[in-house]
């Protein structure tokens, strides 16, 4: 196979003093946001790094004489040395930023000793605070604080017996007969020892990167397991800029950064170096659309430079594929009138108008009782969240699934101590009118997040996991009003501008997808049109077995009125809401309230034909009724089955018998114009 070709520089122009001038700007802009340490902080954490270096050597001699009886002057030979990564090795990290680690052992130092003995040996350490082992995470690591800073240790075992204190960890040679594990701890040092060795000016790379991670963390599109990009992916597009722009200041670079990806054509990947599939001695897999249908499906993939080389931005999605795009196409022309001198470059750095840009948000809260459960469920739902993103995109009248980085702590003490609060942003399609049920997008993430947690024995009783809607108005009753108000005030002809056919055309993604699985002779077009025909008809039964299946559950008759007969009151989503025999009343404020009959309602406008018509109007959607249905205690069986999602057909993990209960909420809105 030939090699994939990569451009050469675009311009080696050397810069002018106008650029010299605006690239010190940008240093100064740059200072007041905490991305440059001062010298004592930097020797602080040199400091640290040496404690942690002489602590791994002294446990490598202690676990070889336990395990070989091999004497403590011959004991010190067979090496061991820790490893950076990240933007630490990078030099381009922030004030309090962590530092990720790599511990390179020899190959008689088991993984399980890492996680034993020496998690042992860190407990004993005065200096080490919130000490937690992460061993069954897809790359297992010890977190913990140092002296203050903060440090992520991965472990690697090579095949050798001795490390050699000069080890270069770029040789490929080294992957040669080790574990999946220890291959996925390497690659962070592989990768970024390979970014810098391919970037022409490491200077001008980093005050370039520390521009652009400063303004992905302002704009909130700086989270990898969120489906953004995360702080590899970013260097690697500084990186493949400074190699099109060799000679350029940061200011020019900064400017071509926004030049170049704004109009890049995705997925066409981004590489920083040919792959070369035809070498692959060592067999490990790499990320080749030709060969791996997988990688056919990859929104906007980033290459990693070193072998094996692999998407870094798999988890992108529809929506933070729009998201990302957008805010590319406004940092141009924010950087353009910058140039023009119109701008100064604080512009570049506001932050995102999160909440004052949608007026429809889904809060996502994980919350427990004890602290060290709490920091253990808070990132096990992170990590899932991008779940109940897919499930909302492919709803039918969702356009876009807007989630926000950041989360949010108690607001105030009735919220308890340990608690942390998600927001997703939610724009719909274009529409007169329409009943739109988000139950199954919600319960489906609910049950996938709880069943995971029971499976590899997580779940605690105190974790819980709610999601609830609110409108815009509300959210003072989450986040503090000055988070609300930040960044810039939304103009309202761009609350629903700019997103294009990109984020609408996930039914058609979807149709695609399903036609390239199909098997048989026949050509490429005619299992296309066969594959959009059976998602019409699903589509149609579909809504008519959600439609059936909401009017069974809605009708309190025949759920929760059968055991005792009488009205219940619940407290929902700060939301009062009625249950009685007529219906569901709910009461959004003083001066808000709705009814309706469960039993009297009537079927939406959701077929093709009304998404035909709704889908070319142009004004903005308000939410005029919104339904929430009385919890119901109801067995994984009762729900729908889902093609995306383990349903009753896939194998299920065994549920202990004392388990827990999911709490069933339906959220079901009505859109008017």
């Amino acid at each position: 196979m030939s090699e994939v070709a990569i451009t050469s520089p675009i311009s080696l122009a050397d810069p002018k003093p106008l650029d010299l001038e605006l690239s010190k700007k940008l240093e100064e802009a740059l200072r007041p946001h905490g991305v440059f340490e001062s010298e004592e902080e930097l020797a602080h954490r040199m400091e640290v790094l040496s404690k942690v270096n002489e602590l791994v050597r002294q446990w490598i001699i202690d676990v070889s004489k336990e395990k070989n009886n091999i004497p403590e002057n011959k004991a010190e030979c067979f090496g061991g040395k820790v490893f950076t990564f990240g933007s630490y090795r990078l030099g381009v990290h922030t004030k309090g930023a962590d530092i990720d680690t790599l511990c390179v052992a020899p190959r008689h130092v088991e993984r399980t000793d890492f996680f034993k003995s020496f998690h042992e040996l860190l407990k004993q350490q005065p200096e080490v605070k919130d000490l937690r082992a992460v061993e069954e995470a897809f790359v297992p690591v010890i977190k913990m604080e140092f002296d203050g800073i903060e440090l992520d240790m991965l472990f690697a075992r090579l095949a050798l017996p001795v490390v050699p204190e000069g080890i270069d960890l770029r040789t490929e040679g080294l992957l040669k007969n080790l574990d999946e594990k220890s291959v996925r701890s390497l690659n962070g040092c592989r990768v970024t020892d390979e970014i810098l060795h391919l970037v022409p000016n490491k200077d001008n790379f980093r005050m370039t990167l520390r521009a652009i991670k400063l303004w992905a963390k302002k704009k909130s599109i700086y989270s990898n397991s969120l489906g953004y990009f995360g702080g590899v992916s970013w260097a690697m597009l500084v990186a493949r800029v400074c190699q099109l722009y060799p000679n350029a200041a940061p200011a020019t670079l900064v400017h071509r950064f926004f030049l170049v990806f704004s109009k890049w054509d995705w997925p066409h990947p981004v590489l920083l170096k040919a792959i070369d599939t035809a070498e692959n001695k060592l067999g490990f897999p790499v990320w080749d659309p030709r060969i791996n249908p997988a990688d056919r499906y990859h929104l906007m993939p980033i290459i990693t430079p070193a072998y094996p080389q692999q998407n870094s931005t798999y988890n992108v999605t529809n929506s933070t594929r729009t998201i990302i795009n957008e805010e590319l196409n406004d940092g141009l022309e924010v950087i353009n009138k910058i140039l023009e001198g119109q701008e100064e470059w604080a512009r570049m750095f506001e932050p995102s108008s999160f909440f004052q840009k949608y007026k429809h948000y889904i809060v996502l809260t994980a919350r427990a009782e004890d602290e060290d459960h709490y920091l253990e469920w808070r990132g096990y739902v992170e990590s899932k969240i991008r779940l109940l993103v897919g499930n909302l995109e492919r709803n039918l009248f969702i356009k876009l699934a807007h989630i926000m980085p950041e989360s949010f702590g108690p607001f105030n003490e009735s919220e308890g101590k340990y608690m942390c609060k998600w927001f997703i942003g939610l724009l719909f399609i274009d529409t007169k009118s329409a009943n739109i049920d988000l139950t199954f997008d919600i319960q489906s993430f609910s049950d996938i997040v709880h069943k995971t947690a029971i499976h590899i024995n997580l779940l605690k009783e105190d974790m819980k996991v709610e999601i609830s809607y609110v409108r815009r108005k509300q959210l003072d009753q989450f986040v503090p009003q000055d988070v609300i108000t930040r960044g810039r005030k939304i103009e309202k002809k761009k609350e629903n501008s700019k997103v294009n056919s990109s984020s609408t055309s996930n039914l058609r993604r979807d149709s695609i997808e399903k036609a390239r699985s199909l098997s048989g002779s026949k050509s490429d077009s005619d299992l296309q049109k066969k594959s959009l025909d059976e998602d019409s008809q699903d589509s149609q039964n579909s809504i008519k077995q959600d439609e059936d299946k909401n009017n069974t559950d809605a009708c309190p008759e025949k759920s929760q009125t059968e055991d005792n007969g009488n009205e219940k009151v619940i407290e929902s989503n700060n939301q009062h809401v009625e249950m009685t025999e007529d219906g569901v009343t709910t009461e959004l404020n003083d001066d808000d309230t709705v009814t309706s009959d469960s039993r009297k309602r009537k079927s939406s406008d959701g077929g093709p034909d009304g998404l035909k018509r709704l889908k070319n109007e142009e004004n903005d959607n308000e939410l005029t009724e919104t339904e929430i249905a009385q919890p119901i205690q109801k067995k994984h069986t009762d729900r729908l089955p889902s093609n995306d999602l383990p349903d009753l057909t896939s194998p299920q993990p065994p549920v202990p018998a004392a388990g827990f209960q999911l709490m069933k909420n339906s959220i079901k809105l009505k859109l008017n114009r």
